[in-house]
Formats: structure tokens, sequence, C-alpha cells
């Protein structure tokens, strides 16, 4: 929002320069993005009189004007076409210094002395581009004034940046009230007289969607000059709020929309069929938009339509069919009341964004709707003539009032400071609020029409907080418990977890929960999660029912800024199912990509491999202690068939670690292989805690057995068939040799394990563990055609 500070200083102007006036706004929470000046700096400029035009004798194009410049008459060429005797326009004498830097000098054009300038509206920077033809002013424009101090030039645009709750200060009032309350100075509202009542015809108006549109005003001006200058102190409050003049009842309808922050609309009334609908729209129903786009509209929408169809869509745009064009005679004004849920998201959901839309869908006052149709239609009257008919209005404006409870001592237990009483009254009064006294410290307070934002006592004390001023609260330490954290040892934290990660060398990624529909069905072909009615883009459509996708494109974006080695990791929600049967589980999700190792003097190579990533996990995993931890092959859809695995604590799945499937690899243009894994985050979290078991006094006996076995077989498989046979008083086995090479078959490979038994009351003897080993030996060769090593 774009604010005049000349155009705010009618409306309240306290004792403060440009810089404490933006500053004061900043803290009272409507953050002050920038100041900029109105205009370009130039000097030398005044409000000069046309007296005279006569051709050029030696040039076509060019006209030798005798202008009037109130303390001398000087000649100027001129090569402008506009250019007339009579007018009022902008000279720069000689001697002016222009924007960038441009002197006037005095000049001979075409064999013709020159001595000055008739500026456009571009050349003293109130016109983007190039102007067509120069700057033609009033006629009451005093003749001799300087240009810019007749047209208020020395002025500061405030850009205010506006949270979604602050509607109400989408408008000069809206500021002004903000900086009177500040300032505890009264707001002085600039005469709002309505247009005379000359004409006796009425629109007829059907309100049929009263839940979206509790109140429409509408009003028949006719006999309407669209080709009427546009009053140039409008014109340049216009453009100080970045908006730039199109026809006199466009720029009406725009300066009420910044002065009183309510949205209008006019429809060339000789256009409308019969009359007037606020309705919604029917399935099959299209409109054509002012903009020229063509719109398919649904049945949520709420329009503006006449016997024949859509007009326009409410609160956002117009249609074509009905706009004021330079053929107008007869306008019908639109105010009107849109409830924010009437609007909220619809415009954008067409692709569109207005300043209407924005207003309505934040919330509208309900309250000046006909104010704002006065103020509209009296400056109309006064600039485009025209005969106004009486205000039509349709449905009621709701009546029913906001009342909140509040007290003292809620005040003190919130902020921390005790207001006075007298002080919470004059603030609440100052925000336009009625206070009633409840005694005791309590109040009933009724809220105005335009703080949407306001509808519990906390949003009152905020209120109070505000205005009473940030820095003025006290400052009080709070009170510190300093016991000792107690820790769950059953569970291991957050930031060990994290730690642990990125002790590895992985970096934590936090991604959106949501993906676009593409990429989920790439990574989760079979998911079922919920879809977003209101997506911020395409690529945010669908809730996430994996974390893969986000880490990967974490990767490309990496990638692409020559980063060649990335671990990355993330902790986050996960989604699947419908809505009806939503299931949120927490994941810890994994990437690493490219090298082995980080560059360095001696030269390590190779790529990262499953069992770089395999070996990762085994390092999260030992975090638990002593868990059933087991990798089985496993085909995952989003996973290479042969580099991937399930990982089962028990017999309970609980993640997934293995080589990016190479079908999605190359979609995605990624030139190495990708190493993912996906755990549980409970059933990570969730630790073994140690107990303490008596040590044995008895020797240990341990077998080793080299066997043979296809190169197929898995070791956790035969690990689990030798513990079913090894007896109970197996205490450890260690894998220490596999070779595959001369002396052993192609296609098998021999593993040495170590065997290590101990009792814990008395020493075993050797036929007991011969028994084992014989029977672990059968037992290899019955389920895996394992043979013993020669």
């Amino acid at each position: 929002m774009k604010v005049s500070e000349k155009w705010l200083r009618e409306w309240v102007s306290p004792a403060l320069d440009t810089q404490a006036l933006a500053d004061q706004i900043t803290m009272a929470g409507l953050e002050v993005d920038g100041i900029e000046p109105a205009c370009p700096a130039f000097s030398g400029v005044v409000v000069a009189h046309v007296v005279e035009v006569s051709p050029h004798p030696d040039a076509d194009k060019l006209n030798v004007c005798q202008v009037d410049t109130g303390s001398e008459r000087v000649q100027v060429v001129c090569g402008a076409r506009n250019i007339a005797a009579g007018q009022r326009i902008a000279f720069a004498t000689v001697g002016a210094v222009l924007p960038g830097d441009f002197k006037i000098k005095k000049a001979k054009l075409r064999g013709v002395e020159s001595r000055g300038m008739v500026c456009a509206a571009s050349e003293l920077g109130l016109e983007e581009g190039s102007s067509d033809g120069i700057l033609v002013l009033p006629e009451t424009a005093p003749v001799g004034e300087d240009f810019r101090t007749w047209l208020d030039l020395d002025d500061s645009v405030i850009e205010v940046d506006l949270t979604p709750n602050r509607g109400d200060c989408l408008s000069v009032r809206g500021i002004a009230r903000e900086v009177g309350v500040l300032n505890r100075l009264g707001v002085t509202a600039p005469e709002m007289a309505d247009a005379p009542t000359t004409l006796d015809e009425r629109p007829t108006v059907e309100l049929a969607a009263t839940d979206l549109c509790p109140h429409y005003l509408s009003r028949i001006v006719k006999g309407v000059d669209v080709s009427a200058p546009t009053p140039l102190w409008m014109q340049e409050r216009l453009r100080r709020a970045g908006l730039r003049s199109i026809d006199i009842v466009v720029d009406v309808t725009n300066y009420v929309l910044l002065e009183l922050g309510q949205p209008l609309h006019a429809f060339d009334f000789e256009a409308i069929s019969g009359g007037i609908q606020i309705r919604r729209a029917q399935a099959g129903e299209s409109l054509e938009l002012l903009g020229g786009q063509k719109v398919d509209l649904r049945d949520d929408t709420l329009i503006i339509a006449d016997d024949s169809g859509p007009l326009a869509i409410a609160g956002i745009m117009g249609g074509a069919s009905s706009g004021v064009t330079e053929k107008t005679a007869s306008v019908l004004l639109e105010a009107a009341f849109f409830t924010p849920l009437a609007i909220a998201g619809r415009a954008r959901s067409y692709g569109l964004h207005t300043d209407a839309s924005h207003r309505f869908e934040r919330g509208v006052d309900p309250g000046q709707t006909e104010q704002a149709m006065m103020r509209a239609s009296s400056l109309l009257v006064q600039y485009a003539g025209g005969q106004a008919g009486p205000i039509v209005s349709a449905g009621g404006r709701d009546e029913t009032a906001r009342v909140i409870e509040l007290s003292a001592e809620r005040i003190e237990r919130t902020l921390g400071v005790a207001l006075p009483e007298w002080e919470v009254v004059d603030i609440l009064t100052r925000l336009g609020m009625t206070v009633h006294a409840e005694g005791n410290a309590q109040w009933r307070v009724d809220v105005p029409s335009w703080r949407f934002d306001i509808s519990i006592d906390a949003d009152l004390i905020e209120e109070l907080a505000r205005v009473y001023g940030y820095n003025n609260m006290p400052v009080r330490h709070p009170a510190m418990d300093m016991a000792p954290v107690v820790r769950n040892e059953a569970v291991i934290s957050d930031r060990t977890l994290r730690d642990r990660l990125v002790d590895l060398g992985y970096q934590e990624a936090i991604t959106y929960s949501f993906i676009s529909s593409e990429l989920q069905h790439q990574f989760h072909p079979d998911a079922v999660s919920p879809e977003l009615l209101n997506p911020i883009s395409s690529d945010m459509a669908v809730m996430r029912s994996t974390l893969w996708p986000g880490l990967i494109k974490t990767l490309q974006h990496n990638l692409n800024r020559q980063q060649s080695r990335v671990r990355l990791f993330e902790i986050g929600q996960v989604f699947n199912g419908s809505l009806d049967a939503l299931s949120q589980d927490k994941r810890l999700g994994g990437l690493i990509y490219g090298s082995r190792h980080p560059e360095d003097w001696f030269n390590r190579s190779g790529e990262v491999d499953f069992f770089d990533i395999k070996a990762d996990v085994e390092a999260i995993m030992a975090l638990g202690g002593e868990r059933q931890w087991r990798f089985v092959q496993c085909e995952h859809s989003t996973l290479h068939p042969g580099q991937s695995a399930q990982i089962l604590d028990g017999e309970t799945p609980i993640g997934w670690v293995g080589a990016l499937h190479p079908s999605i690899t190359q979609a995605l243009g990624l030139k190495s292989n990708v190493f993912v894994f996906e755990l549980d985050y409970s059933s990570v979290t969730m630790r073994r805690v140690p107990s303490f078991e008596p040590l044995s006094r008895y020797p240990e006996v341990r077998r080793d057995l080299a066997i043979v076995v296809d190169e197929r077989v898995v070791l956790s498989d035969i690990t689990d068939a030798i513990a079913t046979v090894a007896g109970e008083w197996l205490v450890d086995w260690r894998l220490f040799d596999v070779y595959q090479g001369k002396g052993v078959e192609p296609g098998s490979k021999s593993l040495a394990i170590g065997l290590t038994w101990q009792h814990p009351s008395r020493t075993l003897n050797d036929d007991e563990v011969s028994q084992w080993v014989s029977a672990i030996i059968e037992t290899l060769e019955d389920r895996f055609e394992a043979s013993l090593r020669r």
C-alpha cells in the first residue's frame, strides 16, 4: 500500500517529520518498506499561458509559441502536436534543471530563437515512458506560480507492507486512523456530500446469494461524459499510489478505493439486459474479462449477472461486454460488501489478482458501503457531468456487534504489566471501539465493523500493547527452573540422532511437505495422499508420501550450483491415505551422491555404493543398542532391483535402503547413482536400555568354520540358521573372511565364520561343542547346500 504523505496529512498531521512518522507506523506493526520522493528533483518550472501559436517558417512539424510566464513574455519553439493558444502549461524557463540534470538554455531551432521548453509529463517524471504531447493544465492554474509548489510535488510516498489481517489499513482513511490513535489526534475526513438525486430511474436488483453478499448497493448515473479529463490533482494522487489514470469513471472508482478502502465497479448501463442478479455461477457459463481473458466459471464463484448472463466476477473483475468505453453515456455504479470467504482464493484460481480482490479477501468495512457510493457519485457528477438516480439497496448490513469481555487481571497476566484503567479505556476508544465498564476493572468492548481481525480478548490485549508501545513495556526476567532435564534412557533424542548423521558427513535439509503430483507418481506410483484444494503452485499440489522427492530436489539444487558431493538427511512427516483415513508418520530419510571421500591431497577416489549407505544406516542403528535389526533383499518400485533392501526390526518392516531406480535417475538427468534410505522415526529412536549381566569366570571355546555357498546366499540367513541349532551358550560370532577365486567354484563364495561359546557356571567340554558344530554343518548343508572348504 503506497500512501502520499501530503494526502495522509490532510486527514491527520502529527508533529513528526517523514522518517519519524514512518518509524512510528512500523513500531505499531504496519511495517514501512520504503520512503521515496513523489517526483524527481527539478527546478525552474512555472505555470505559464500560451498566448499565441504560429507555424515555424522553416519546419512543418514545429510551432513558434508566445508564452506568458507571469513575469515576462517569451518565444519558444515547440514540436508537440497538442499545443494550442489559450492553454495553461508547465514551462521550463531558461536556467531550469529538469530530471536527469538536463539544463534548459537559450537555443535556435531552424533559425528561430527559443527561450525555454514546454514540458511533457514524462519530462518532469510524472509519467513513465514517453508522453504523447505536452502536459496541459487546468484553466484555473495560476500563471507564474512555481509548478512544483502548485502541484504539491515536494511530497513523499510511504510504502506500507501490511499483514493479511490488517485489511482495514488498505486505504488513506485506514492509515490515518492508525496515525491518529498513535498520536492522540483526531482524524478529519474531507467533506463527502452525496450527489443530488435528479433522476427517478432505479435498477432492478435480485440478491440470490446473501450468504456471500449480504449487502449490495447500485445507482444509475446518466449523461456522463467519459471523455471529460480527470482532474490533475486526482491523477497525481493515483500516480503516487501506483495507479495510472485511465478515464474519469475508472479514475473516480480507483480514487474512492484508495481513499476509503471500498472497491467499486462501474458498468455501462446500456449494455445491461434486464435486471442485476447477484448469484453463484452455473455450469457451462463463461465470461470474457476486461483484460481480454476468457474464463470458464465454476459453480462456487459469485458473479454479477443480468438476464443474458454473467457481467462480472463479483469482487474481482468486470466483464468486457459491460465495461465502460468512450461511447458510454450511462453508468451503473456498484458498491457491495462481499464476505472474505466469498472472494478468498477465487481470484488466484482464475490466475487473477486485482486491487478489489486483494481488499475483499482480507475484509472490507461493511459500514462504509453507502458512504463510498455517495462519494463516488458526487465526484463523478462533479467532473463528468450527468444526473444521478437514487441509491438502491439490496439485502442489509449485519448489525450484529462483536462483543468481547476484557479484564485488567487478564491484561496484566498476558503483558506482564498493569496498565492504568483510564489508559485501557482511552486506547480502545481511540481505536474506534465502544467500551462499557462492567465494574471491578472489567469491560465489555464493542468492536468496530472495520476490524475483522479482532474476535477474542487476546486480540484486544495485542492492540493495547501495540498502541501503548512495545518499548514502554518494563523488562522482566523470567524465573528459571534450574533443575536438570530428565531424559528417557530408552529414547534417542533428536539432538543425538542429528549429531550422529552430521558426524557421518550429512547436512540436514528441510523441504516442503507438498510436491507435484508427477513427482509423487514417479517415486510412489501407488501412493494415495491428500491433494491440496488451493495449491501455491502446480509443483506443490499433493502431500508427500515419502521424503525422497524433497531430498532429490535438494540434490538437484546443489548439483546445479557445482556441489558434486552431496550427503543430506531430513526428519519430517509423510502422509498416506485419503483425508477420511489419513496416517501421518514421522520418518528419517537420507541421501548420498558423488565421491566416497572429499577431495584431498592423497587422492582417495571412488564413487559411493550400496555398502556406503548401508554402513551409515548401521551407524544410526547402533545408537539403539542390541536390537534385532536385519537387512532383507527385497524389491521397491523406486529402488534398483539388485541394490535394494528392506530393513526389519525383528519381523516388523521399518524402512528401506538402496540405489535409486535407473529409470528415475535417467529421467531426472542425474549422471551418477543416487543412494537413499528412509526409516520409521519412532523405531529408530527406540533404545534398548543396557543392563548388567554377570561375567562368566569360565573359559570361552571358539571354533572357526569355512563354508562354501552360492554367492547369492545372504549372510543374515546363514547366521539365523546357525542361531537355531548352536545351543543356548553361543555368545558371539564373527565373519572374518569372504573369498572368491582360485580353489572356489565360480558362482560360489567362501565365508569364514568364528563361533564362540561360553557357559556361565562351568567349563564346556569338546564333545558338547563338537555336537553343536556338527548340527550347524548339517543344517547349512540342508538349507543352503553348503560345504566345508577344504
